[in-house]
């Protein structure tokens, strides 16, 4: 097997949400791939630092990198430029509903870097279309991938109105708007709850919590979970919301839609490529809290039609099993 050194945010140590740097590597080495994953450290410049000098100086034949369209595309340019420098085979694997655009506004020199690159992995047929799209040739498309038989299927024969919202506490992921949801459901159902799982990334958290703490409201913060426990808390929901105004194919989507928690979605970036609207799920306008609460109020009137979309949405996400996706990947690197 080839020596390959993996690129990416690996904070999960420091509370932040797993990505697929923190995934992806543990599931190809159990196939055999000897790899290195960079970087752990917090300080965006000691990262690049690392980075920089692993793919300058490291024993490795092909570079993954995580690569987003956020302030961290720098890493991925100067990690690719050294990769092609020293001539090795490097891919980047593409994240974040807003990378196409990122990319028409970065100039000729990463437009050759990324048409250079051994191949362009998205993991998503909306992001495979993007870049399609914008010219580029040496693409495939992965699915993200989940080990399915981690998450068991749960039959929800009434659907009460617990609501759970699993994400970075971040501005393009609007949490916001999931309390303003569960505001308008109290008013028909005044059990109603949120449950808001993840790590605050921008500030955000400290607001919402006053907030609800000035409103009276009934929400918990959890902070961050490891997946067992994500797992565990999710028997006590049933009714999974995304409310983010940019996205790819998250996957605490696709982990709701195993565990057998209907979807209520906005119809952002790749959303409308994973959730097909009222067959695997609800997909709203985004920003609209009144449009997210009807579909909520459908799901707890129509308990018959949650289960199907249910059902439907733990067919529709098999296709992430790592069982069938990891063939693609022993291709690409073998």
């Amino acid at each position: 097997m080839h020596k390959i050194l993996y690129i990416g945010n690996k904070l999960e140590k420091w509370g932040r949400t797993p990505t697929a740097v923190d995934t992806i590597p543990d599931l190809l080495k159990t196939e055999g791939f000897e790899i290195v994953t960079i970087s752990t450290f917090q300080n965006k410049f000691l990262r690049l630092l690392e980075m920089c000098l692993y793919c300058l100086f490291g024993n490795y034949q092909k570079l993954l990198i995580d690569t987003y369209s956020t302030q961290n595309f720098i890493y991925a340019k100067f990690c690719g430029s050294i990769a092609r420098f020293r001539g090795k085979d490097y891919y980047f694997i593409l994240h974040g509903g807003n990378l196409s655009n990122r990319l028409r506004s970065s100039g000729n020199y990463v437009t050759n870097l990324f048409q250079t690159a051994t191949k362009l992995v998205a993991p998503s047929e909306y992001l495979y279309q993007q870049f399609n799209q914008l010219g580029y040739e040496n693409l495939v498309c992965f699915p993200n991938a989940v080990p399915l038989q981690n998450y068991a299927f749960r039959h929800r024969i009434h659907i009460n109105p617990k609501l759970l919202w699993i994400r970075s506490f971040q501005e393009l992921y609007n949490p916001e708007l999931a309390i303003q949801v569960l505001e308008n459901l109290s008013d028909l159902y005044p059990e109603s709850e949120l449950c808001m799982v993840g790590p605050d990334k921008d500030g955000s958290l400290a607001e919402l919590k006053k907030y609800v703490k000035e409103n009276d409201l009934k929400v918990s913060f959890p902070g961050k979970l490891s997946k067992p426990d994500l797992i565990s808390l999710s028997h006590d929901y049933c009714v999974f919301l995304n409310t983010s105004n940019v996205d790819n194919t998250p996957v605490s989507v696709i982990e709701a839609m195993a565990l057998g928690l209907p979807v209520v979605s906005t119809n952002v970036g790749g959303i409308p490529y994973l959730i097909q609207n009222a067959h695997t799920g609800l997909l709203v306008t985004p920003e609209d809290p009144k449009a997210m609460t009807a579909a909520c109020i459908k799901l707890i009137s129509q308990p018959e039609f949650s289960a199907q979309l249910a059902k439907n949405a733990r067919i529709e996400v098999e296709k992430f099993d790592w069982q069938r996706v990891k063939q693609q990947w022993l291709d690409l690197l073998g």
